[in-house]
């Protein structure tokens, strides 16, 4: 029938979007345990947010693409365990990171604290000098903030790091988050010569998103 053919063509229109994607990028997620960093992750894939979320075991993958503006992006996004015991096992993982995603979280101030500690394992350990950092300040939808918007902006402007304010539970910002993190990846020619450098993932893993313009 006319409809299932014309709903076969578009499986297929879109499988070839995915083989035929302009760029791929890693993205790292980082920060301490309990900041919602599996959270925000599952809440960009799309997934409802649930508060029982458990913390991730060394460190999780997920694929997908995106359309921004005619280019089609397909993003590995790391989401890495907070926990001191698995810090070693992480490290591996910052390698040809183009985009990292430092959390933390509103309501505890002691995760914006450590951000500084964060940042010396990105500058360890990160083989791309010109790696967009992007802090991003989640949890907002609580109301015992800790860490307020304007010292994490300041932080940021000082460590040359990209802010944003989230909230996985709302999904507020999230998308933006993202968003703007591989535009200004993008926005750097040196971050693309070598974008093939990560670790190949399942084609069935993938999820594929909307445009980000």
């Amino acid at each position: 029938c006319k409809e299932e053919t014309n709903v076969g063509i578009s499986s297929h229109l879109k499988d070839l979007r995915i083989l035929m994607a302009d760029h791929l990028l890693k993205l790292l997620l980082i920060g301490d345990s309990g900041v919602g960093k599996t959270c925000l992750l599952l809440s960009f894939m799309g997934d409802d947010f649930s508060p029982g979320t458990r913390s991730t075991i060394g460190v999780d993958l997920k694929v997908k693409t995106v359309q921004v503006g005619e280019k089609v992006v397909k993003l590995t996004i790391w989401d890495t365990a907070g926990q001191e015991r698995f810090r070693g096992l992480t490290s591996a993982y910052y390698r040809g990171a183009h985009g990292i995603i430092l959390a933390y979280d509103v309501a505890a101030r002691e995760s914006f604290a450590n951000i500084r500690r964060w940042l010396k394992e990105v500058d360890l350990f990160t083989t791309k000098p010109d790696v967009v950092k992007m802090l991003v300040a989640n949890k907002t939808d609580l109301s015992n903030h800790q860490v307020q918007k304007q010292e994490g902006i300041d932080f940021a402007r000082e460590n040359a790091m990209l802010f944003i304010e989230t909230s996985a539970r709302t999904k507020f910002g999230v998308k933006n988050a993202f968003e703007e993190l591989v535009l200004k990846i993008l926005d750097i020619p040196s971050l693309l010569d070598d974008e093939m450098g990560h670790v190949r993932v399942k084609e069935e893993d993938e999820d594929v998103a909307g445009c980000m313009c």
